[in-house]
């Protein structure tokens, strides 16, 4: 067992508890949160010192393992621009838990992330939230598919239309290619379960999970219209979905608000790198938060890398989102709209003993990074 003593705990469950304890039972799992607790016989006993202690930050956007760091094409296996849509294909399989970005993002705090493909096909493939501590993808998953890819705006269009001249060359064509496979998948479906036997199709099998409503379509967007394409394409088919990026987001917050759907929104660190881009801020947040919709904070890494996350979290917060709701947009925010806040995103009994402890508080003091890092109970990074 593990039993964190003498933290500034913020559980993402309750209040904050000045000088409070985290136990973790011999599973990996939490077994109480609480002012003052005995250590059990033989348990391992860490004091924080006076530390912040919180759960393990979550990532809802990002490509960590599948662009590896220091690499050029030995290490981008996250786009397969050959055909504009390739939900067959799974994030699992180009995953590289050795990629030093996964051990630079637990020093940063990060410990759960969704990751996969990228935005260059109108269908990319699935994606997979995993921990971030492993040597094996298969002993990391938390939940797989977790998303199925899709994109809108500029990326498909200047991969296709601009570099190829082949379809999509236009908005039009993108929304177009990505009904057509929608309403092929529910023919499909529909025709298997009436025992026609159709031939098999791999494409049409993995958006199967998609048409019936078990994992959503993830949607890369940043233009307003792009947006709001994707709400009403989801809305037509009456698949799940999320937004994912959302730069254009202030500019029809209330429109989102009405929908009812979680926004991911980011990378709003770094210059305007293209033009649908122009209106990227990282006002967007408080912005969103404030009409009603359900913000999480992602990195895009590694746009972003991945340990940045918190500091992401702390220019909302300069940016004029709440502190207490920025630390929800990289913690049980994302877990929740991941269908994962079961396990991860606070400090309660029950879930994984994910845990960090703070040199200093990172969304207030910039170089605030994790002095320790706990996964499943155990620890995989310390500065202590």
């Amino acid at each position: 067992m593990l039993l964190i003593q003498n933290g500034h705990i913020k559980s993402m469950a309750g209040p904050d508890l000045e000088r409070g304890c985290v136990l973790i039972d011999d599973n990996g799992i939490i077994a109480a949160v609480g002012p003052e607790l005995e250590a059990p016989a033989g348990a391992q006993v860490i004091d924080a010192g006076g530390r912040l202690v919180t759960p393990g930050c979550v990532e809802a956007h990002c490509h960590i393992g599948l662009d590896n760091e220091g690499m050029g094409w030995e290490g981008h296996d996250y786009n397969e621009i050959v055909d504009p849509i390739t939900p067959q294909l799974r994030a699992i399989d180009s995953i590289n838990p050795q990629d030093e970005a996964f051990g630079l993002a637990l020093r940063g705090g990060v410990t759960c992330a969704c990751t996969g493909p990228g935005s260059a096909n109108v269908v990319g493939g699935t994606f997979v939230v995993l921990k971030l501590a492993g040597k094996r993808v298969d002993n990391m998953i938390l939940k797989d598919p977790a998303a199925m890819k899709c994109a809108f705006g500029e990326n498909p269009k200047r991969c296709y239309g601009s570099n190829m001249k082949k379809s999509p060359m236009t908005r039009m064509a993108t929304a177009a290619l990505l009904r057509e496979l929608l309403f092929k998948t529910r023919r499909y479906r529909d025709d298997k379960a009436a025992g026609k036997e159709p031939a098999f199709d791999m494409k049409l099998e993995a958006m199967i999970p998609v048409i019936n409503g078990e994992i959503p379509l993830k949607a890369h967007a940043h233009r307003a219209d792009d947006i709001l394409t994707a709400v009403r394409i989801a809305r037509e088919f009456h698949v799940k979905i999320t937004l994912d990026h959302c730069t254009d987001g202030s500019l029809i917050a209330d429109e989102l608000a009405k929908e009812g759907l979680p926004a991911f929104v980011g990378p709003s660190l770094g210059g305007k790198s293209k033009i649908e881009l122009l209106n990227k801020s990282f006002r967007t947040p408080a912005d969103l938060h404030a009409a009603g919709v359900s913000v999480s904070i992602i990195t895009d890494a590694p746009v972003i890398p991945l340990q940045h996350l918190p500091l992401c979290a702390g220019l909302a917060v300069n940016a004029g989102l709440e502190e207490d709701e920025a630390w929800r947009a990289i913690t049980i925010t994302p877990a929740t709209q991941l269908g994962v806040g079961d396990r991860v995103g606070s400090l309660e009994p029950g879930k994984d003993g994910d845990v960090v402890i703070w040199t200093a508080d990172p969304l207030r003091t910039v170089g605030g990074e994790a002095a320790m890092t706990i996964v499943n109970g155990k620890v995989v990074y310390s500065a202590l």
